[in-house]
């Protein structure tokens, strides 16, 4: 079944003339990638939006991705940041950051003389609550081959392991902005903030977190499994000094743990990946002073 799917995505791609893969080095968007390259070679390029919302180590995976695959890799950059809408946070933040990531997407393989732009958007994605960022990938008409072949997000990770793109498994990153509380705005400053702290979890070997950012105070959600390690005295201690040198009054350690999805404003889950959930009030704190 998944090869018939497979087989007929390969076949859509081949019969574009050349298409721009939006691309985040993430499982989806990898998977795209590798059948458009495997369908039109040369013809397929990979671009990645770099804007202050994408963590470094992100963009470093994209390149490292792409360049697996085999793939033509370009970066764009521009900042969603100046759109006030964006930075308002409301309940469409998502639809804001997809319209202006697609838009510079659109505007990239326009320059290039590319006639389509292809997305990473999967059969599951569809009709899991809230996800405003789906209705930019309508407006602006972007090609999306795996929700178009009935490709869930089992398969694509099945797929992915097919092709030995080294992702499969990775877990979904959503944008930084996701951390920020819906209605607080969204500034350089949070996150950068919010990049720098995640980066203390993944330096300590942490694969699954967050860290929220409630305005001043760093939530820290880690998965179940690693509970134990985010307890440790030692961790504990390196969370208290580095994170709260960061520019956050109080840090805390989230005891549901790490969760994807959101609250968003009808009560459903969406794209903001828990921002809007407010800290737990037995969560672990890990006073600044």
């Amino acid at each position: 079944m998944v090869e018939e799917k497979l087989a007929g995505a390969r076949a859509d791609l081949a019969e574009r003339d050349g298409v721009l893969v939006a691309f985040s080095g993430g499982v989806d968007s990898s998977v795209v990638a590798a059948l458009a390259y495997d369908a039109l070679g040369d013809d397929a390029v990979a671009c990645t939006a770099k804007s202050e919302t994408l963590p470094a180590e992100e963009l470093d995976d994209a390149r490292r991705v792409a360049e697996e695959i085999g793939i033509r890799h370009e970066i764009v950059e521009f900042s969603e940041l100046d759109s006030d809408a964006f930075v308002q946070n409301d309940g469409q933040r998502c639809y804001h950051c997809r319209s202006m990531r697609l838009s510079a997407m659109f505007d990239h393989a326009e320059e290039l003389g590319i006639p389509v732009v292809c997305d990473g958007t999967n059969a599951s994605d569809v009709g899991e609550g809230h996800r405003p960022g789906l209705r930019a990938v309508d407006e602006l008409d972007a090609y999306s081959p795996l929700l178009e072949h009935d490709i869930s997000k089992e398969e694509v990770r099945e797929i992915a392991r097919e092709y030995d793109i080294s992702v499969a498994e990775k877990p979904s990153m959503a944008c930084l902005s996701s951390r920020i509380p819906t209605g607080l705005e969204v500034t350089e400053d949070r996150l950068s903030r919010i990049e720098k702290a995640e980066r203390l979890l993944r330096t300590w070997g942490f694969e699954q977190f967050r860290v929220r950012d409630h305005d001043g105070l760093a939530r820290i959600e880690v998965s179940e499994a690693e509970m134990d390690v985010a307890l440790d005295p030692d961790f504990v201690r390196a969370a208290r000094d580095h994170i709260a040198d960061l520019g956050f009054d109080h840090v805390t350690l989230d005891l549901h743990g790490y969760q994807t999805g959101s609250v968003s404003p009808d009560g459903s889950r969406d794209e903001s990946d828990l921002a809007d959930v407010a800290p737990d009030p037995l969560d672990a704190e890990y006073p600044s002073d």
